[in-house]
């Protein structure tokens, strides 16, 4: 509150009026990964449904590269997940499995590097590697200019029309070191009237 009170009164204002906890920052980064394939282009309440449905395919809930490889195609595609999630999905438990990418140690790593690692796998985009880093990782201070979430809401609190990447890059600027608080802040209010 004290940082965007002095940085930015449009965030400081939304702040006011949103609950925004703590980042957490859960360590099944397998897991995670296929939350965020399995999610990709759906809103937040189809995403969790379908996940919950792909989740109960393994055996007590726990996602595995190994356990995902033994699931029939089929059978994914018939908890919600369209084809070439699917492809994606067995794609990068075998990138795993064959250490192509690996995850242990991830959080030890910067920001960039982790999403140069991430867009390796099929499927995975700077988009996406940028949720991870917020979700998962629970940084502080990453922003994602390719989200169109940030953009709408950029759009109606700075009242600002079809502002390019590199717009949005600039007024997050001033967020730093709490950017990502900014992001959620920023998601959160477009649910404010």
């Amino acid at each position: 509150l004290n940082h965007f009170k002095k940085a930015d009164p449009v965030i400081y204002a939304l702040l006011l009026r949103i609950d925004i906890k703590k980042l957490e920052h859960p360590k099944d980064y397998f897991a995670s990964l296929t939350r965020k394939i399995a999610g990709q282009q759906l809103s937040v309440k189809a995403a969790q449904t379908i996940f919950n449905r792909f989740q109960s395919l393994f055996i007590e809930g726990k996602i595995t590269p190994k356990g995902l490889l033994r699931i029939q195609d089929e059978k994914i595609r018939n908890a919600g997940l369209s084809w070439p999630k699917v492809r994606y999905l067995k794609a990068m438990a075998q990138d795993i499995l064959d250490e192509k990418v690996v995850l242990e140690g991830l959080d030890n790593l910067e920001d960039e590097q982790i999403i140069e690692l991430l867009t390796k796998l099929k499927g995975f985009g700077r988009r996406s590697a940028e949720m991870f880093l917020m979700f998962e990782l629970g940084r502080p201070d990453v922003f994602s200019a390719g989200d169109l979430g940030i953009k709408r809401a950029i759009e109606r609190n700075y009242k600002l029309k079809d502002p390019s990447p590199e717009k949005m890059i600039r007024l997050s600027k001033k967020w730093s070191p709490y950017r990502t608080y900014a992001c959620r802040v920023l998601w959160s209010s477009l649910e404010l009237k």
